[in-house]
């Protein structure tokens, strides 16, 4: 099942800085709760590993990256993933791009466009679900690269950032990703209607 993902995370920082942070691989694992890059191959291919955690239950996943394109001209990151969990029920492979792009008022934009393959019991989700699921992923990713950005800057909005950084979970939330299945479902059921009726 293929899934593709367009997302432009508004930054409230300048483009440099962003750049500073996409440009660098652990920086863009460490935007992820739960992720992060276990070994460096050489300059273009990385292991790394990702923990969801789902109430008492912990799942992790591992697999490789590799670093197509590094432009820091147009500041623009290629990369594909593939990964499979440690059980081998599930696998999956990733095509992202993503660049830097300069907005009006000192500030930019985190574009990215991604294509994501599953195969195994992730696939069982379904295409709705699984954009959900990715949703939350790439919420909670904008939300961290973000925070990241602010730190790099000065005063007390920089030291703020950073000690949110410092406190944000260390696994990816499994419990987030149910609840988004449920509104899901609620959505689906309702016909995306929300609220109530008068």
């Amino acid at each position: 099942m293929q899934v593709k993902i367009d997302r432009v995370i508004p930054i409230d920082g300048p483009a440099s800085s962003a750049w500073q942070v996409l440009s660098s691989i652990t920086e863009v694992a460490g935007c992820m709760p739960g992720a992060e890059i276990t070994e460096q191959l050489d300059k273009s291919n990385y292991k790394g590993q990702v923990k969801v955690k789902a109430g008492p239950a912990t799942a992790q996943f591992k697999g490789d990256l590799e670093i197509k394109r590094l432009d820091a001209a147009s500041r623009e990151l290629h990369l594909v993933g593939k990964g499979a969990d440690t059980k081998g029920s599930s696998n999956a492979v990733m095509d992202l791009t993503a660049n830097i792009r300069e907005t009006d008022g000192g500030g930019c934009e985190l574009v990215g466009a991604a294509e994501v393959t599953v195969n195994g019991k992730i696939a069982s989700l379904g295409g709705r679900l699984m954009t959900s699921v990715s949703d939350q992923v790439l919420k909670q990713f904008g939300d961290n690269f973000a925070t990241k950005v602010l730190a790099l800057g000065e005063g007390a909005e920089a030291e703020a950032a950073a000690t949110k950084l410092e406190e944000q979970p260390k696994e990816v939330n499994g419990l987030a990703f149910l609840w988004a299945m449920v509104v899901d479902f609620f959505k689906r059921l309702f016909g995306g209607k929300t609220g109530t009726t008068p």
